[in-house]
């Protein structure tokens, strides 16, 4: 069987232009950005905190961030202003933040994906290294599950898996998403081919169009549709079932070893001073106890990841592993594809 599991075309150069992109951002311009010498002193903050989204507005990560964010400015006592800064899964606006003064005033949302996926499809010497940063909080976990269309006549994932051939969508280069379908159908040797889109919404748009035969997709993304019947889910890629779909079977549970999911959480530059640091650890920790912070998880299908800064890094060193090891065994290959 020939799979290429990274896409073709579009969506990788889109990645590459975009890790190319930061080769050329002034080092200065960016370490300029909201100092201030009150940074270490007893009081912080004494104005507002900029918080970048390294995604486009809209999708979950901004959705989350900004929920996130309004929670925490009454803890902080500051104003904390979202900044979109799309780009290379990330790492674009990630960087940016991270090449700032150590002063609190800097926050970035990193994603997973970024750190144990996207660099088995993209060689990048300047990526981040999951060490390099300061993870101030953990905040959720986000599942994937794979859907066909409501009418298709596969009514199970054996079903799916009988099919001939299966073009299955995928929203993007390095996504968990693309992975957790790649990682499957190579599992169960089926003939399958990605057909990439830029973004789980265009995706889950071309599967209602029967454009392709399956999708993986984020539950925020895939479960109107699933609860109105105009998408049917056959697996999900966590470790135990979803909350939000206790009937719907794991890959797991169905023969695969295949859990792949999308975990978001807060970073800052390394080197925070000491009161900085816990007074952001505060704010955050208080805001996730707010009850509109809840709601939001909630009405998003997404789950809670709140653990300690040593056990959020152990997850993502063990994730990296874990998907190069498949990767591997599994014989993916990460060309441009054809």
């Amino acid at each position: 069987m020939n799979l290429s599991v990274w896409s073709r075309g579009t969506a990788r150069r889109r990645l590459l232009a975009g890790l190319a992109a930061l080769a050329v951002l002034p080092a200065a311009a960016c370490s300029g950005v909201q100092g201030g010498k009150d940074a270490a002193g007893s009081k912080y903050p004494t104005r507002a905190v900029q918080f970048t989204v390294p995604f486009a507005a809209g999708g979950s990560s901004d959705l989350i961030s900004r929920a996130v964010a309004k929670a925490a400015e009454k803890p902080l006592g500051q104003s904390i202003v979202i900044t979109n800064k799309a780009g290379a899964n990330g790492a674009v606006g990630d960087k940016e933040v991270l090449a700032t003064s150590p002063d609190g005033y800097n926050l970035a949302l990193a994603v997973k994906s970024l750190f144990a996926i996207t660099p088995l499809a993209v060689k990048d010497p300047t990526a981040i290294k999951i060490d390099s940063m300061e993870i101030v909080a953990t905040l959720n976990q986000e599942d994937y599950v794979l859907v066909v269309n409501g009418n298709s006549p596969y009514k199970t994932l054996p079903d799916l898996l009988k099919a001939p051939t299966i073009r299955y969508a995928t929203a993007g280069v390095g996504t968990g998403a693309q992975l957790s379908q790649a990682l499957l159908f190579k599992a169960a040797n089926v003939k399958a081919t990605d057909v990439p889109f830029d973004g789980g919404a265009p995706a889950t748009t071309a599967l209602l169009g029967n454009q392709v035969e399956a999708l993986s997709a984020s539950l925020a993304e895939t479960m109107p549709q699933i609860k109105a019947g105009k998408l049917r889910p056959l697996a999900v890629f966590s470790e135990k079932r979803s909350t939000y779909l206790p009937d719907v079977p794991t890959a797991k549970e169905q023969g695969f070893d295949v859990v792949v999911d999308q975990r978001r959480f807060v970073i800052a530059p390394t080197g925070l001073p000491e009161n900085v640091s816990k007074a952001l650890e505060s704010a955050f920790t208080e805001a996730r106890k707010d009850a509109a912070y809840d709601k939001f998880l909630k009405d998003n299908y997404m789950e809670r990841w709140e653990v300690s800064d040593e056990d959020a890094r152990q997850h993502l060193k063990d994730a990296t592993k874990q998907y190069a090891d498949l990767t591997a065994k599994f014989g993916l290959t990460f060309g441009s594809g054809k």
